[in-house]
This record gives structure tokens, sequence and C-alpha cells, in this order.
């Protein structure tokens, strides 16, 4: 059954065109209004705020949560620093591309992981030998992704913590009281970052960002306007440019990291 996200009270209001779509269990919109050019060149000339709890997450935890994380992902996990992020994928055992993602190391032996699918159980099924906690965090944690050349401007209204912070580094900070993390990442290939809130404060964070954007051009955008943006950066998407090996019923459609350029 679709849920709503703990922004749905502001969204569905701006909803004008009615246009849904169920991501990952969740109402997702596709446009506010009924075609996407104006949200589009939001994220483009001024900024777009997009609701992208969707997304499936998981904390990972423990002494050995490196060390987990370095085994089961195709990339050397041990070496990103804490306040780092990296995009990443994990393979079957024949190394094909199960999903991609993000690892953010947010603090000493602390990660949080995102992928496109639920992976839970599949992360578990490697956990034994491992001092490591594995929990999924998808319905607790609402995430904005604030993009365009004017997000960071917005931030800065909101909190100085961002103003040095680099491409795919994270910092953890407080929004109008509101503890929350900050990733500089995004799917749009423009300037933008992540807000990783907990629910019971999400609409305050969403209201706040709002205010603040008016000022800037601030619209919110759906995922007709994100397709077309992380398209033109090329970033690839599980289901549109490649195949998740768990559902692929012929051994031609499955994919290496090599091929996608993951590697």
């Amino acid at each position: 059954m679709t849920q709503p996200t703990p922004f749905h009270p502001r969204t569905s209001k701006l909803c004008k065109s009615m246009r849904w779509k169920d991501w990952g269990g969740y109402y997702s919109t596709l446009s506010y209004e009924n075609q996407h050019e104006s949200e589009y060149a939001a994220i483009r000339y001024s900024a777009g705020l997009m609701d992208v709890t969707p997304l499936f997450k998981y904390e990972i935890y423990g002494p050995d949560a490196g060390r987990f994380l370095n085994r089961i992902i195709a990339k050397n996990i041990e070496t990103l620093k804490v306040g780092q992020t990296t995009y990443c994928c994990w393979t079957d055992h024949s190394g094909k591309v199960l999903d991609d993602g993000t690892v953010t190391h947010l603090r000493e032996d602390y990660f949080r992981v995102t992928a496109a699918e639920p992976c839970f159980y599949w992360f578990k099924n490697f956990e034994r030998g491992h001092r490591v906690t594995i929990e999924d965090s998808t319905d607790e944690i609402g995430t904005l992704s604030l993009q365009g050349p004017r997000s960071r401007e917005i931030l800065l209204q909101l909190s100085d913590k961002i103003a040095d912070l680099k491409f795919f580094h994270a910092v953890e900070t407080n929004l109008d009281g509101v503890d929350v993390t900050i990733t500089r990442t995004g799917y749009t290939g423009d300037l933008g970052y992540e807000i990783w809130i907990k629910n019971s404060s999400a609409v305050k964070v969403y209201d706040a960002i709002s205010s603040v954007g008016q000022n800037y051009g601030l619209v919110p955008f759906g995922l007709d306007a994100l397709d077309v943006s992380r398209v033109e950066a090329e970033f690839i998407m599980n289901g549109d440019d490649y195949f998740s090996a768990y559902h692929c019923l012929t051994e031609s459609r499955k994919s290496t990291p090599y091929e996608l350029g993951l590697g």
C-alpha cells in the first residue's frame, strides 16, 4: 500500500497536476504543474526542491562497519574519511550489478548507505563474522534534495556550516532549530545538496527552506524534471540504463561495473 512521505502535508497541497507515482512504496510527485518545464528551469537557473524520501536508507555501524562495507561494495570504503560521501555499486557473486547508491561516512565506525531498491536482507547475508549492526532507516528519515545554482545561497541563510562544504562531503548541522545532516550530493549535475531529517521535524525544515527560497526563485520539482536533468548529466538509473541482476532472466541482460563506467 502506497504511503505518504513526512513532507506529504506540504507537497500534496502544492501538486496542482495530481500526477503521482509509487516510488519505493511512497507517493512521489511526477510534476507539480501539468508540464515539468518550469521545474527543470528552476534546477538549471535558480533552485528546485524535491522530496527524495523514498530512497532506501541503511545505517551501518560498529567496529567492523568499514571492513563489512568493503566486502560487499565494489569500492574501497575503508579509505573514506569521516565527512566524505562516495557513489558506488554492489554486485552478485559473478560481478553483475545489483544496485547503485551512495555511502556516507558520518562518524567513526558509522555509515549511511542509500539504494534504489530494498537491499537490507542482501546486506544481512554478509553480516556473520563482523561486529556490525545494520538498520533500515528508510521510514524514519525524510530526505530533501535542494538543487540548482542558488541552492548554496538558500542554505547559507539557515546554516553557515555549508559555506565551504566540498562536493561529495557531509556535515551535521542545525536548520531552524532542527538537527540535520547535509550532503553536497544530488542527481542533477548542478550544484546541489541533500538534507537528511528525522520524520518528526521534516515539515519544519521544509517550511524553513521554502520560506527562504521564495527570495531565490525556489520551486518544488518532481521526477519528470529530475529525469531530464540526470540524463543531461549522464547519470545512470537502475531499471532504465541497466537492469539489476536480481531481476534479469537472461545472463546477457546483466551488467558489470565496467560496462556502466562504475569500475
